[in-house]
This record gives C-alpha cells, structure tokens and sequence, in this order.
C-alpha cells in the first residue's frame, strides 16, 4: 500500500491541479501547511496524514480520472480531517494556501 510522503504530495499537486482545481487543493494545502505547524500535535497530523494519503493514492473509490467527480471523494476525505482539525487551520494556514494556488495556476 503506498505511503503518505511530502514529496508523492507535491509530485500529484503540480502534475495534476488544473484538473484537481483550486477549490480541493487549496483545502488540501490547509492540512499540509496545518501539519507543518509546530504545535500540531500527533494525533492531528495523523489525521492529516490520513487524508493526504488517501488525496495521493492512485486508486480510490471514484477514480480521480472522471471529469466532474474524479475529486468528490478525495474532497469528502479532505473535508472531514478539516473538520477534526480545524484548530490547527488558522489564517496563515490558509494565506500560505491560497498564495501556493497563485503560485500553481498562476
């Protein structure tokens, strides 16, 4: 089974977030900024780690290929773990975000 890593992350976010799109990944990169956070503690980034894992996995239970869908499930994944750890999903969470979306779409 593969494993959650920082670069099978950013190697799925740059290959593919024009078909990702903004508002999956600019959620994704709220937990991955919220887990580098310092004070983010085991089990929040387990939970981050989860949901990443299952954001880069090549096969998941609506394959990310279908156009309009692919990403519903990866964003139901992504939701819940924001929900659980939202504490850690502060503004410079979400401002490093939103300019690493700038960044990617330009």
């Amino acid at each position: 089974m593969p494993r959650y890593s920082d670069k099978s992350f950013w190697s799925k976010v740059k290959k593919y977030a024009k078909v990702i799109g903004k508002p999956v990944l600019e959620k994704a990169l709220w937990l991955y900024y919220a887990m580098q956070r310092e004070d983010c503690p085991g089990w929040a980034k387990a939970v981050i780690v989860g949901a990443l894992a299952y954001f880069i996995l090549p096969i998941d239970a609506i394959p990310d290929y279908i156009p309009g869908v692919g990403y519903v499930d990866d964003l139901a994944t992504i939701t819940t773990a924001i929900g659980m750890v939202a504490q850690y999903i502060d503004s410079n969470v979400k401002k490093q975000a939103r300019e690493k979306v700038k960044d990617l779409f330009g």
